[in-house]
């Protein structure tokens, strides 16, 4: 596995127990994180204010289902699952681009669409 690639897995293992240091440590100072239509953050400040869902209950389930490498980018599909505190639950498929400059993470756009509850 690559080095870039690598570093998306470590950064997702970070999610998967809100280990804010680790998934810091994968971004450059710079960074930006994109969801279009719902934010934009600069910096790494920003995007650990984003790292965790203050309605989140417990660490969420992610799965990766492929990593695909070009260049420097890693894109990387997959799904996430969480429980909330009012008892309903997080469903959702994603997209993430993630761009890397010197071995980091410098941009991230992520594509998220729910699932429908039944």
């Amino acid at each position: 596995m690559s080095e870039q690639k690598q570093i998306v897995e470590k950064y997702m293992d970070g999610f998967r127990a809100t280990d804010h240091k680790k998934i810091l440590s994968c971004l450059t100072d710079d960074v930006v994180w994109e969801l279009p239509g719902f934010y934009l953050h600069r910096g790494k400040a920003a995007f650990d204010k984003e790292i965790e869902n203050a309605n989140a209950d417990g660490h969420p389930d992610i799965k990766v289902i492929r990593l695909i490498e070009e260049g420097n980018i890693v894109v990387a599909e997959g799904t996430v699952k969480a429980k909330m505190k009012d008892g309903t639950k997080l469903d959702a498929v994603f997209c993430d681009v993630f761009h890397f400059t010197n071995g980091r993470i410098s941009k991230l756009t992520s594509y998220l669409m729910f699932n429908k509850q039944p």
